[in-house]
């Protein structure tokens, strides 16, 4: 038997929410045999129950203490999204040991300092790949006391006194849990409110990351507003499907996956790996679906070029239905997402074209989705709500658990991060940075009171660092307050609301508006390379690389066409210059974060001769 969700919701409601690793625990007793997770292994699906995860979870639980780590102290995680991610993470937080994880895109000098400044004791490290990593750094590590590999391949032959397979680890943690079969139960409900549970580090867009500390209270507030979650309280069956792909090193995967999954009792899917995302979407067709905008821009712009290149019919088809969708989602926006005609006219839409692109796309069934972690342009939201998706925008950070503000089926308004959440104090400075205060906001940054004291104030209030307006009651963000633009002429300019403009371009991946202090404003623009590729074919343009594609005239001609574009649509001053970035922009060469957004002043300094010359 297994409860429905407006059971799990009441049961919230009365008992409040708890910590994953407890709630891990009460499920594991109460509905032992339900499939916690899925995942892929050579093709074949294989399953794990909620009695089997919590059982691992303790293993590992009991490993560390065998190793000597402690309350307080720290165990870190590097590895893609699997069930060992899951395992190593419940078992590090139900023993109040704080989870640190890492991106697995980090290269070794960011894991150096990442595992130097947590001070991480144990690293649970996926692969060959990762371990290489550790083992780069491993002599500026002394605190440091084992890696632990969840897989073998590659690594037969390496001989280091602190390798360790995940399954010799398990094997030490189930013999200790054996001798002590009460301990981590006794220790899961010891857990204060003020314990970190995990570190998470902020992108490092201007300086190191820093380790936000995420409390057991702060989890047990957030996951007491789950039924009032836009993304959880449109769930209406009782065994949700979730897709696990967004990092769990990241608030916005932990929120998702880890603290909403486990509460409603969802079976959390593995992608095989991050290459097979959109083919795992189609076979799994999730009923949740977060997205970070450089997922969803990146399906819209593939379903366009898709309908391109179909036939006449479906191409006929598709225009048809996407007008017809078009005018039901601005009834829904006037007149509520209940509107009885434009329910009809997406159900007419869905049979003659939509249905079969959703299935593609693996929404066929998402009964929520959310975008977060960045803007997104109002057009990208718009296309998949045309289509049926009920995608909603929402705000947060790290530093606020990533709940603050969402749009709902109940209150929405495109271009807007909508209204505050249950339970969310909200108000803006008189510079227009927004504030925020509630149970979620973080116990501060790990070693850094500093940092701490200017982020969180003396009456609690979280200083987001973007700058917001209302539009009516809905909020919206103008641009983080570091990087608004003055130009020379005074005029305050948001660069992300016209770099969003443009990237609703299928054929743009990157935009950097610039015009700090200049007379008017110029852009660096970097193509999605398989877009853009697909379209030369197609109008028999040869090239070979990136850099080649992007310096093809025809191609900077299709560029300034879709900024034109843009540019009828900004509110603020216009683009009238471009320069094309020569090579697709790269985590490990310092010009993204891990987070995928863009280093702004790293790219300002190593293209300064492009800019320079659109103003010479």
């Amino acid at each position: 038997m297994t409860l429905t969700m407006n059971e799990i919701y009441k049961v919230i409601k009365s008992e409040g929410g708890k910590t994953p690793a407890d709630k891990v625990k009460e499920i594991a007793n109460e509905y032992p045999d339900k499939i916690a997770m899925r995942y892929k292994e050579l093709g074949i699906w294989n399953e794990t129950t909620y009695r089997d995860f919590w059982l691992k979870s303790k293993y590992v639980s009991m490993g560390l203490k065998f190793f000597g780590v402690n309350k307080g102290e720290a165990a870190a995680i590097h590895s893609e999204n699997r069930p060992e991610w899951f395992f190593a993470d419940i078992g590090i937080q139900a023993i109040g040991i704080v989870s640190v994880g890492l991106y697995p895109s980090n290269p070794a000098p960011e894991v150096e300092y990442l595992l130097s400044h947590s001070e991480s004791k144990i690293l649970f490290a996926e692969d060959q790949e990762q371990v290489d990593k550790a083992l780069e750094v491993i002599e500026s590590l002394p605190k440091l006391e084992k890696i632990v590999y969840f897989e073998k391949r590659g690594l037969y032959s390496y001989d280091h006194p602190k390798l360790m397979s995940f399954d010799e680890f398990l094997d030490i943690g189930k013999s200790e849990y054996e001798s002590h079969p009460e301990f981590v139960d006794e220790q899961v409900v010891k857990l204060e409110d003020d314990d970190v549970a995990m570190m998470i580090y902020t992108s490092g867009t201007t300086g190191p990351p820093k380790g936000s500390m995420i409390t057991h209270g702060n989890m047990r507030w957030v996951a007491t507003q789950i039924p009032h979650f836009p993304v959880a309280d449109r769930l209406n069956e009782k065994d949700p499907q979730f897709l696990s792909y967004l990092p769990l090193c990241h608030v916005f995967g932990r929120l998702i996956d880890e603290l909403i999954g486990i509460h409603v009792m969802a079976t959390i899917n593995f992608a095989e790996s991050i290459d097979t995302v959109q083919s795992d979407l189609a076979e799994i067709q999730p009923t949740v679906f977060p997205a970070v905008p450089r997922i969803l821009e990146k399906m819209h712009s593939g379903a366009m070029v898709r309908m391109k290149d179909a036939s006449l019919l479906k191409r006929t088809l598709f225009k048809f239905s996407m007008v017809l969708g078009s005018y039901a989602v601005e009834r829904k926006l006037k007149n509520g997402f209940d509107d009885i005609y434009a329910k009809f006219l997406l159900s007419i839409g869905y049979v003659l074209s939509f249905r079969t692109l959703r299935k593609k796309l693996g929404l066929i069934n998402a009964q929520s989705a959310v975008s977060g972690a960045a803007p997104i342009a109002p057009e990208v939201l718009k296309f998949f709500m045309t289509l049926g998706v009920p995608l909603f925008e929402a705000y947060g950070m790290t530093e606020n658990c990533a709940y603050a503000t969402s749009n709902s089926s109940e209150k929405i308004k495109l271009g807007t991060v909508g209204v505050p959440n249950e339970g969310i104090e909200l108000r803006l400075a008189e510079d227009g940075e927004i504030l925020v205060r509630s149970g979620g906001v973080f116990k501060g940054y790990f070693k850094d009171e500093e940092a701490t004291n200017s982020t969180i104030d003396a009456d609690g209030w979280l200083h987001t660092g973007d700058v917001g307006v209302y539009d009516g009651e809905f909020i919206k963000i103008i641009d983080r307050k570091k990087d608004i633009i003055i130009t020379s002429g005074g005029k305050n300019v948001s660069p992300s609301e016209i770099e969003n403009n443009i990237k609703v371009s299928p054929f743009i991946k990157e935009a950097i508006v610039i015009g700090d202090k200049r007379k008017f404003l110029s852009a660096l623009i970097g193509i999605e390379f398989d877009t853009v590729s697909n379209w030369a074919l197609r109008k028999n343009i040869p090239h070979t690389t990136y850099r080649d594609l992007s310096e093809k005239e025809e191609v900077k001609d299709l560029v300034w066409k879709e900024i034109s574009k843009a540019n009828s649509k900004t509110s603020s001053l216009e683009i009238r210059k471009f320069r094309m970035i020569p090579k697709e922009l790269d985590h490990e060469e310092g010009e993204l974060t891990a987070t995928q957004k863009v280093k702004r002043n790293v790219l300002l300094e190593q293209f300064n001769e492009l800019i320079e010359e659109m103003y010479s």
